[in-house]
């Protein structure tokens, strides 16, 4: 990857220096980088308030990190942080009004520079650099995702399951009942693990493994965001839901489907995976597979 990795340090580089990444006051709005994205992240969500969890998801920062910038623009007078009114153990941030006035300078600064950048060049030129960096968007995005480890009853996998079960109702010729919600602990150690992966907070995919047997999980739940497909996504999903099994000691994992989903059993197929008879009771399977990890 020596070429790629030169590429994408080379356009690093140049990127971060056209848009005012190194200056102390980025795009002159007296204000770094840091707290400069914070502000537009509150104010860019709706009514200008946003939680301090949702807030630190979106932007992959920790904690103490995130709590620094928003006491930075407390102080400045810009925003609020305060108790959810319906929720004590959740902090909301809010613009203040002065805090709105600057957000909108802050829109207005962003909008001349990428207007600075895009004039010199052609009709033509603009489209296609806006072709590549919507490619070059979407690919990052896909290739930074990370599948967290949560509580199969937390609000983003329930949101992920519910979102597979609606495609599946979708797809199937009679539709698809997912029954009673499973029980949580059977994705929890040592039964099994429950995957989320999101991007800006909104969970992109999930998966889970289940006991089957001392040496046999099942893989479970495994889900990509239409939006999401072709980046590679569900691929390395497998391949960490394996590695997850190998790592809890399991022998073998195993899987079923429906035939009308034809990329999901062309990926098996392409992972190694084995056609086996029937061993579950699903009504809505009609292939099982084997895999030795």
């Amino acid at each position: 990857m020596r070429d790629e990795m030169d590429v994408l340090r080379r356009f690093n580089r140049a990127w971060s220096q056209r848009v005012g990444v190194l200056d102390e006051s980025f795009l002159d709005s007296g204000r770094p980088l840091g707290p400069s994205r914070v502000l537009f992240e509150i104010g860019d969500a709706p009514g200008g308030a946003i939680g301090v969890r949702e807030l630190r998801d979106r932007l992959g920062l920790d904690a103490g990190h995130l709590s620094r910038l928003l006491r930075r623009l407390e102080g400045d007078g810009l925003v609020t942080t305060t108790a959810d009114p319906d929720d004590a153990r959740r902090r909301i941030a809010r613009l203040t009004a002065a805090g709105s006035r600057a957000w909108r300078d802050l829109e207005e600064r962003s909008d001349r520079v990428a207007h600075d950048i895009l004039a010199p060049l052609s009709g033509s030129s603009r489209a296609r650099l806006a072709d590549a960096l919507r490619t070059a968007d979407a690919l990052v995005r896909a290739a930074t995702v990370r599948f967290a480890e949560v509580d199969a009853g937390q609000q983003q996998a329930r949101a992920a399951m519910d979102a597979y079960f609606a495609e599946l109702a979708e797809r199937f010729p009679a539709g698809f009942d997912p029954g009673p919600p499973a029980d949580p602990a059977v994705y929890a150690p040592p039964n099994g693990r429950f995957f989320v992966a999101a991007s800006d907070g909104v969970a992109i995919a999930c998966g889970g493994i289940q006991r089957l047997g001392d040496r046999v999980a099942e893989i479970k739940r495994m889900w990509v965001d239409p939006a999401w497909r072709g980046r590679g996504i569900a691929t390395r999903l497998l391949t960490h839901l394996e590695r997850t099994a190998a790592a809890d000691g399991f022998d073998v994992v195993r899987l079923d489907t429906n035939p009308v989903l034809a990329e999901a059993i062309a990926m098996y197929r392409r992972a190694g995976y084995r056609e086996i008879p029937r061993y579950n009771d699903n009504p809505y399977a009609g292939l099982w597979f084997e895999k030795a990890v």
